[in-house]
């Protein structure tokens, strides 16, 4: 037995939106949304964005959109990729979700909360080990919350779910098995098949229940995000290494610079030496060694100040006052 992963829009769309079974997308809301209470009692499902071409990935259409409990929309996207500008087409989406509820000549009293609820298969909070994050408008000091706060967005990361089968105990933890797992079970295990609107959404996804055409579209689909997860580490694999490249360059560049900067500083210190043994004849080691070691605008000042020099001792106290 095969199951189709539920991370494709195709999948996700057949699993969830399906007008048959409304049961498993409620059941997948109250988890992910109210940890699993039965808060969600009913629900309809609005789907008035086509499937996108399987030549490119979604642009801005959602997976599913659906009226729960309490007049709010939900609105649920699955993404893989970690697109430009990611966070803001949520944002965006949620906003537009919410303004378009207006007709010409409505009031704002008719507007309903929107809840936009993003399942990803990557990490976006790198600050925090939390699986589902949610955020709504809060004062930046207190931390209340905004009044009749109307737009949620929820995010779920796939990535930082650990737990194995026989860990899982809560509602949210088996169905983010299921949406993380589904692709390498064999059979429908006991600890999903518990759950009747997970052990439904696992028929949903035998792939033996597609059609040619719909197990034909669906790998299509999957290729083109491999291809896609391909290009982003090449991309990054091409980016190291021009990376490694311009460091060795950018590396060899500052070494003939230091080099031809410590050469002069070599040749100034040379000139300096002997017009010292013309002045006060020659002088120690140890004096040579703190010449070696003035700046080059120290090198200068000496250069000037040694004209004034009558003996050793003033060199060696203008050396003192140099530090």
């Amino acid at each position: 037995m095969r199951f189709i992963s539920p991370k494709t829009d195709f999948a996700f769309k057949k699993i969830f939106a399906s007008s048959e079974h409304p049961e498993i997308l409620i059941s997948f809301l109250n988890a992910m949304l109210y940890n699993g209470e039965p808060t969600i009692q009913e629900l309809e499902i609005i789907d008035p964005y086509s499937a996108g071409s399987v030549t490119g990935l979604k642009d801005s259409y959602l997976d599913v959109k659906a009226k729960i409990t309490g007049n709010k929309t939900v609105i649920v996207e699955m993404q893989v990729l970690n697109v430009a500008a990611f966070e803001k087409r949520v944002v965006y989406n949620a906003a537009k979700t919410y303004s378009t509820q207006l007709k010409a000549g409505d009031g704002y009293l008719r507007l309903n909360p929107v809840i936009a609820l993003t399942i990803t298969d990557l990490i976006l909070f790198e600050n925090t080990e939390k699986l589902i994050s949610n955020f709504e408008f809060t004062e930046t000091e207190e931390k209340f919350v905004y009044p009749n706060c109307e737009l949620k967005l929820v995010f779920v990361e796939l990535p930082k779910f650990k737990k194995e089968l026989n860990e899982l105990e809560t509602l949210p933890e088996k169905w983010i098995y299921f949406m993380k797992n589904a692709p390498s079970l064999e059979a429908v295990p006991e600890t999903l098949e518990s759950v009747e609107e997970i052990n439904t959404a696992l028929e949903i996804a035998n792939r033996a229940n597609l059609t040619v055409k719909e197990a034909a579209d669906l790998d299509k689909r999957e290729m083109f995000i491999q291809d896609q997860l391909g290009s982003v580490m090449k991309g990054i694999e091409i980016g190291i290494q021009q990376g490694i490249e311009q460091g060795i360059q950018q590396g060899i560049e500052q070494g003939i610079e230091q080099g031809i900067e410590r050469g002069k500083i070599e040749g100034e210190i040379g000139l300096i030496m002997r017009q010292i043994v013309r002045r006060v004849g020659e002088v120690t080691l140890e004096v040579q060694t703190r010449i070696q070691g003035l700046s080059a605008e120290q090198l200068d000042d000496l250069g000037e100040a040694l004209l004034d020099f009558r003996s050793q001792e003033d060199l060696i106290a203008w050396l003192e006052s140099a530090g």
